[in-house]
């Protein structure tokens, strides 16, 4: 076994990557980079059936667009190749052959009808039908028949699996680094199919044929695989080869009610359950993607870190470097992690703070030339760092500053009923005439110009400032009001103020 901590995340490619398996391989990422390991992708392609065109590409992409590239695998080959099970077919026959040599493994020629007719016998007795030490020498496989017979279905070409045989009367002492001691009583298990009749292995050997071929020294996975531990603890006694140690992770639960988190829960509740957009390649179904839904890749990052994992400080928001330095596996919890939509939101609007705004303009500008609105760049800038704090998402932008761009063509019913009163209108032109006069529109010259102005009028500075915003947004919205006129302008504030006064008096 390498000295070097090697992890692997083993997606198969039967569709889009759900978060649950982004967050997998993120703590993988995280183990592995913490250690100066190796962070190796796999594809468990054995079951042909199930696989769907573009899945692995779709897996690889949202690697990337999470910031977190494995360091080896398909395409990036160091050595421990082919890293897509279905081009290791030719490894995993002799690996089963040597488990049946060694006692630990036999043939076994029972058909489907045969096994279906036995599970029927036992329910009508109230019974569960087990494959395993109790029953295995009555049963149709190596076992219970001569090495002529057994020899003899083999020449014929008759169907057949390989099984594990599961030691009788023995405890099993298992670690998991999450959930600690465990222990299993062998009489319990059954006997697994390690190779079926068409030639392939099943996941069970293939798996840890291929996580000790690849030097695998840590197993992080989700908890569904917690039932198939002790199997494959056993297969590694079987082979005689060291263990990796095994860390099974929570389950990332729905935000209401119980269970596990599917993409019915997104649709129902309209949040994205994949990193990216996914058009089904049969269907042509579209599912919701973070990306493509606008959010972060760190947000997004900085979400599944939480989920089921804490650092066991105050500090919520890490950049990777910085997860890469606290996490822990032992700081993961054992039970299952809530998501929370809202809470992915407030992770995403801290980095629409955080986010560069020359990047953010190049999105505002992109809405803009859509609604065939022409700016200057730097104008655009000064834009988004004003209203920023006020969005969760680039397609806010609009919704938040597009009175910068164009001048309101109606006037919020509520609003103005709130704003304005029956002497506004004579309090406008008045505040009209008055900023003819200024000559620096900046707006802290505009601030003291006006404070002044209006504290001489000895009135309440609301019966000034709330139907000069309705004027200059058309609502009661948006950031500071004196920016606004600096930015739009004195000409067009004035022309702002003109048209509120003959539409609203």
């Amino acid at each position: 076994m390498s000295s070097k901590v090697r992890v692997r995340f083993a997606p198969s490619p039967t569709g889009p990557l759900h978060i649950g398996g982004v967050r997998t391989a993120l703590y993988n990422y995280l183990f592995a980079k913490k250690h100066n390991g190796d962070f190796v992708l796999r594809i468990e392609d054995t079951d042909q059936n199930r696989y769907v065109e573009g899945a692995e590409d779709y897996i690889v992409e949202s690697l990337n667009w999470c910031g977190i590239p494995f360091d080896e695998g398909p395409g990036k080959e160091k050595g421990f190749g082919p890293y897509r099970q279905s081009e290791r077919k030719d490894k995993y026959r002799a690996y089963a052959e040597k488990l049946i040599e060694t006692g630990n493994a036999y043939y076994a020629f029972d058909t489907a009808e045969e096994l279906d007719a036995h599970r029927k016998e036992h329910e009508e007795n109230g019974k569960t039908f087990i494959y395993n030490w109790h029953n295995r020498e009555k049963l149709k496989n190596s076992l219970s028949l001569s090495q002529e017979e057994v020899q003899n279905k083999i020449e014929a070409d008759e169907d057949y699996v390989i099984r594990f045989k599961s030691p009788q009367d023995k405890t099993l002492h298992l670690k998991d680094v999450i959930r600690g001691e465990m222990e299993i009583d062998t009489n319990i298990l059954d006997d697994k199919v390690l190779f079926k009749s068409d030639g392939m292995p099943t996941y069970h050997l293939a798996n840890i044929v291929d996580d000790h071929l690849m030097e695998i020294t840590h197993v992080i996975r989700g908890e569904e695989w917690l039932p198939s531990l002790a199997l494959h603890y056993m297969l590694y006694i079987a082979f005689g080869w060291n263990a990796p140690e095994f860390a099974h992770l929570p389950l990332i639960l729905k935000p209401q009610g119980k269970g596990k988190l599917s993409k019915r829960d997104g649709e129902k509740m309209g949040f994205p359950v994949f990193p990216l957009e996914w058009k089904d390649p049969k269907s042509g179904d579209i599912a919701a993607g973070y990306r493509e839904e606008g959010y972060f890749p760190e947000a997004v990052v900085n979400m599944l870190a939480f989920l089921g994992w804490n650092p066991g400080t105050e500090q919520e928001f890490f950049t990777l470097d910085e997860l890469t330095k606290v996490f822990e596996l032992e700081r993961v919890h054992k039970g299952g992690a809530k998501f929370d939509p809202e809470k992915t939101k407030w992770f995403q609007q801290h980095y629409m703070q955080e986010a560069d705004d020359d990047l953010l303009a190049d999105e505002f500008e992109k809405q803009l030339t859509q609604k065939e609105i022409k700016a200057d760049k730097k104008y655009i800038k000064d834009v988004v760092a004003l209203i920023k704090e006020r969005t969760v998402f680039a397609e806010d932008f609009w919704e938040q500053g597009n009175f910068f761009f164009v001048a309101p063509t109606s006037f919020d019913p509520k609003d103005s009923k709130k704003a304005w009163k029956d002497d506004t209108g004579n309090l406008m032109i008045e505040l009209h005439e008055m900023l003819q006069e200024v000559e620096n529109f900046q707006a802290e010259n505009l601030q003291e110009t006006v404070k002044s102005w209006i504290k001489s009028k000895e009135i309440g500075f609301g019966k000034v400032m709330m139907p000069l915003r309705i004027a200059l947004v058309g609502a009661l919205q948006g950031p500071d009001l004196y920016k606004i006129a600096e930015f739009i302008g004195k000409e067009e504030t004035l022309k702002r103020i003109k048209k509120a006064v003959d539409t609203l008096n």
